[in-house]
């Protein structure tokens, strides 16, 4: 009998497209996931593929952490979905927001995903300890690492932050995020450059993107929100901003394999860069861990705060077109490497030691 996966989204984040290309590649494998919504309802376009391949979507109205004031809604959020479990007879949970871990009340194992926590954020934004009112959400989120039957992180260089903010004594199991690779065509590259993101988030560097906008001779597109769900904005007063874009739109942009720039100082992962990559856009990024680790040997890296370096890489691509073209051949071939079908090839692995810890210790003890 397939074990039942219950595994946690939202649909407002990069998250919905995680879970659900996890849930259905896990499928194939012999699990049975479910995907359990909290926070808005996914629309009508996020809901069609999931239900399209047989994968069980579950509203919960339960609140999302971040959208929450103080630790009670989120403590008992947890404590619902607990219960859901319990009720429902799943045989493990895939929590993609940690703090839900917190009162360790699942039963069954429970594998806590850090894609991203504001404790991290606020230190690369900030370079100071969170303000006492957000401490909560640190604190439920350590209790949710500690409870938890393993922590997974999406890249090595983020599970080490991980592991040294909140003092863990094992570090993060790191599994690579996949993303299933849009429907780019064949077309000529055009001379542009192009972001996407949260634009209004400041650890990518919005305003640094839009003075690097006015030192190029060619125009560079932005897509994303500039407003934040807290009010946080960002101007954008020499980029050519798209706003938020459908998948076909976003992907109407890829196949014009414009220069992708992204000169975030935070970044656990980047969707946003796969999805360029993937499409075969040359790549010139901010020169963090998390791209290192990722994109070493297949993209142009750039210290984070250098304007001028983001302007001569830029310009160099541009001018050399051959080595434009090798720089998105070599992001498309490593984008291979992180495909949905890699993410559930090793959960799918880290789920059944969890479920059989007999057949994790045979296999130890052979090694």
């Amino acid at each position: 009998m397939a074990a039942r996966i219950l595994i946690t989204a939202d649909a407002v984040g990069g998250v919905w497209q995680y879970a659900t290309d996890l849930a259905c590649a896990l499928a194939p494998l012999g699990f049975a996931p479910t995907v359990a919504v909290l926070g808005p309802e996914p629309n009508a376009a996020q809901r069609a593929p999931v239900e399209a391949a047989g994968i069980p979507i579950l509203e919960t109205g339960l609140p999302l952490d971040w959208l929450c004031d103080g630790p009670v809604p989120v403590r008992e959020a947890g404590e619902a979905l607990a219960k859901l479990v319990r009720e429902q007879g799943f045989d493990l949970v895939h929590c993609n927001m940690p703090t839900l871990a917190a009162s360790g009340a699942f039963g069954v194992p429970v594998v806590a995903v850090a894609h991203g926590c504001l404790a991290t954020w606020w230190d690369a934004a900030n370079g100071t300890k969170l303000p006492p009112d957000y401490r909560w959400q640190r604190t439920l989120t350590e209790q949710g690492f500690r409870a938890a039957s393993r922590v997974v992180a999406p890249t090595a260089a983020f599970a080490a932050v991980i592991q040294r903010t909140y003092g863990l004594a094992d570090l993060p199991l790191a599994v690579h995020n996949g993303r299933r690779p849009l429907c780019v065509g064949e077309g000529a590259p055009t001379d542009c450059v192009f972001t996407a993101g949260r634009l209004w988030d400041q650890v990518k560097q919005t305003r640094l993107l839009d003075r690097v906008a006015t030192r190029l001779p060619v125009p560079f597109h932005a897509a994303g929100a500039l407003v934040g769900p807290h009010g946080e904005q960002v101007p954008a007063d020499h980029l050519q901003p798209l706003g938020l874009l459908s998948e076909a739109e976003l992907a109407e942009w890829l196949v014009q394999r414009p220069i992708f720039v992204s000169a975030a100082r935070f970044e656990p992962f980047g969707l946003a860069v796969l999805e360029a990559a993937a499409a075969g856009c040359p790549l010139v990024l901010a020169d963090l861990p998390t791209f290192r680790e990722l994109w070493d040997g297949a993209a142009v890296f750039v210290a984070p705060q250098d304007e001028g370096g983001f302007v001569a890489a830029i310009e160099a691509v541009r001018a050399d077109p051959a080595r434009r073209l090798a720089l998105g051949e070599a992001a498309q071939a490593r984008a291979g490497r992180y495909t949905p079908a890699a993410v559930a090839r090793d959960m799918a692995a880290l789920y059944r030691d969890l479920l059989d810890p007999a057949a994790t210790l045979t296999r130890s003890a052979a090694a």
